[in-house]
Order: structure tokens, then sequence, then C-alpha cells
């Protein structure tokens, strides 16, 4: 079975050592880089081209939006997971890297951290648990349950690929249109929902899958009106 490579990434020395210590005693990872500033992360990132990237919140050099875009922009096939220490971390996470990316809580015990960094090797996508509070917040409204019926059914299917964790250049290669189209169709989206983000978006369709059940993905057919 093939390693993984895994970039790990944090301005605190301590984090770098404890992470070292757990990935380097089991033969599922190989780390290939450490680094404790954003200049050497991206350098990292670029000469290794990793598996995953394990990143802590605030690297001095870098912020979390600037990283995602190189991974986006030069195509790097690099799963990026935000290692945050507090629920604030997982917000600004969350605002700041609009798609593509994993976030696991510096609470997590070894062997779920473990667990879960396999679940992303494997394509999967996590989110934090969010607290009662949280939760209520990001609870989809009336109204936008609602206007789910005005979408069209380009928006209903960039609002699913959405939900499955793809950033806007994986949704454009999927339905064979541009980045910029998809960004209008999000713009008109989140208008029509009354939104203003995608873990929002995200999770009203999996509110409206759970309810409906979701068909079996068929191949995306082209729509004049893009």
């Amino acid at each position: 079975m093939r390693c993984t490579s895994v970039v790990i990434a944090d301005r605190h020395p301590i984090v770098l050592q404890g992470l070292s210590r757990l990935l380097g005693a089991d033969g599922d990872f190989n780390i290939v880089a450490s680094c404790s500033d954003g200049a050497s992360c991206v350098e990292a990132l670029r000469k290794f081209g990793p598996d995953i990237a394990i990143l802590g919140v605030s690297i001095p050099g870098v912020t979390e939006s600037e990283i995602l875009s190189i991974i986006n922009s030069e195509n790097l096939s690099t799963r990026l997971v935000f290692f945050t220490a507090s629920d604030e971390d997982c917000e600004l996470v969350m605002a700041a890297a609009a798609d593509g990316y994993s976030v696991i809580s510096k609470d997590t015990e070894s062997e779920a951290l473990m667990q879960a960094l396999r679940e992303v090797a494997t394509g999967q996508r996590l989110l934090p648990l969010l607290s009662p509070e949280q939760t209520m917040a990001r609870e989809p409204s009336a109204v936008a349950e609602n206007a789910l019926t005005t979408l069209t059914d380009r928006e209903r299917q960039i609002m699913r690929l959405v939900s499955e964790g793809l950033s806007n250049k994986e949704i454009g290669r999927r339905l064979s249109i541009t980045d910029g189209t998809i960004k209008v169709h999000l713009h008109h989206i989140f208008q029509k929902l009354e939104i203003s983000n995608r873990t929002v978006l995200a999770a009203l369709a999996i509110s409206q899958s759970d309810r409906a059940g979701t068909p079996e993905d068929k191949p995306a057919q082209p729509i004049s009106s893009d």
C-alpha cells in the first residue's frame, strides 16, 4: 500500500513536533516537509505536491485563502487540512477558504485524528462538529428552503456539486463551463436563496437530499442558458 505523503505547517514548534511523532510512527504516512512559515510551506507544496497538507491557522507570511488559491490555480492535487485550536479558528477558516478544504480540531484524540486523515487521503472532506449555538446559526432558513423551487436545473447541479466539496475549478471541469460562469451562477443562487456563503448552500443541498433522496449521478448535459 502506497504511503500518503504529507506536508505539515504550523507556527508552533510543539505542534510540528507532535504531528511529526504521531505521523512518523504510522506506516501509512510519510512526512516530506515540516514548515513553520508561509514561504517554506508554499515552497514545499510546489516542490513535493503532497497528498495532504496539514496547516495550522495564521501561519506567518501567508493566509488560508492564498494557500487555497495556489492549490487551485496551479492544479495541485494536494488536499488541505486546516488544524484548528478553537471555534474561532474554525469560523475563520470556513469564512476565508471558500472551498476545497477539510477542518480538524487540535483537540481531536490521536486515533480519531489518524482515522480522519486516512479519510481525507481517500477523498473525503471533513468539517468540524458545530456547537448547538453554531448549528442554530447555520440552520437553513424557511425563506431559503422555499426559494429552492426557483433555481434553474444548472443552478441545482452547481448546488449539489458544492455540497460534495468541489471547488469552482472542479465544478467547471465537471460541467464543461468556465470558472467565471460558475461564479455568476453562485451569485444568482445566493441572491435567490438569500444566503451569503457556500457552507449554508451545502447545508441546504444536504437537507434537501436527506428529505427527497438523491438520484444516481448522470453525465452533465450542455445547457445553452449558460
